[in-house]
């Protein structure tokens, strides 16, 4: 998959934010007047320190939480319940539940039977290599392999856009090296949009074609980078010197933004 003309991207909006703002009761201002276009099959991340609303803003684009002031808008028209997949840092896997039944679970809320079911968690689960572990539990499985059913899980609905909150941060390095693979083989395959929080500069880089920096609260955007290197993506991405480049380019954002902090 080659990487997504900036242009063409923008032309056709899949989310837009239009300064959006979030606030608690308590007075904290976790947001302020964002404003951000993203194009139908980015892959985009959100990449910045703690604190700065990452997380506060994809739950908003995911509708678990109300903006305090702007509009997130779905020019298509899409219906966003049935065209978002969620994965979260942790797999929130149900202890008690099959591997099978855990990958079950969203389309059994839409009243879809067992059996009709079937077919639809087998294809998700080979989609991450998991297809031989349908009735094993989460206990029986490594940390990378949990993460691989939250992902699988987050697919099974077919969604058009993909949000993914820090979801390999737990991880070990060479695990999380090989799910970055895997994500991307995936992505290439299904022409999602995907909106990836990370705070790994290194990650950020090798996955997306965007990086969206924001800065310390209340969360804003301080910068927004093109990665216009060529999928497919390998290890020997990482040995380039576009890769060390684009690395050093996007600390130097980062680091101005906490430094205007």
């Amino acid at each position: 998959m080659d990487s997504l003309d900036p242009v063409l991207a923008a032309a056709r909006p899949i989310i837009t934010l239009d300064g959006v703002t979030k606030a608690y009761g308590n007075g904290t201002v976790a947001l302020r007047d964002v404003n951000l276009s993203v194009g139908r099959a980015e892959f985009v991340s959100l990449l910045g320190p703690s604190g700065c609303g990452k997380s506060t803003l994809l739950r908003l684009i995911a509708g678990l939480g109300e903006v305090s002031q702007g509009r997130i808008g779905w020019p298509d028209g899409a219906e966003r319940a049935r065209n978002l997949g969620f994965v979260f840092q942790e797999p929130t896997l149900m202890p008690w539940a099959t591997v099978f039944d855990n990958v079950y679970l969203p389309l059994k809320l839409q009243h879809l039977s067992r059996g009709e079911a079937t077919p639809r968690v087998m294809a998700a689960l080979a989609q991450v290599g998991l297809e031989n572990f349908a009735r094993a539990y989460p206990r029986e499985l490594s940390g990378g392999m949990k993460m691989r059913v939250s992902i699988a899980r987050g697919l099974i609905t077919n969604p058009s856009v993909l949000l993914m909150d820090e979801p390999f941060a737990a991880l070990d390095e060479i695990t999380r090296f090989r799910l970055n693979d895997d994500l991307l083989s995936m992505w290439a395959g299904q022409n999602w949009t995907v909106i990836f929080v990370t705070h790994s500069v290194y990650e950020s880089v090798y996955l997306s074609n965007r990086i969206i920096v924001m800065g310390a609260r209340p969360g804003r955007i301080t910068d927004d980078i093109q990665i216009t290197e060529p999928y497919p993506r390998g290890e020997d991405f990482r040995l380039t010197s576009a890769y060390n480049d684009y690395c050093r380019h996007v600390s130097a954002a980062l680091h101005a933004t906490m430094e205007g902090a």
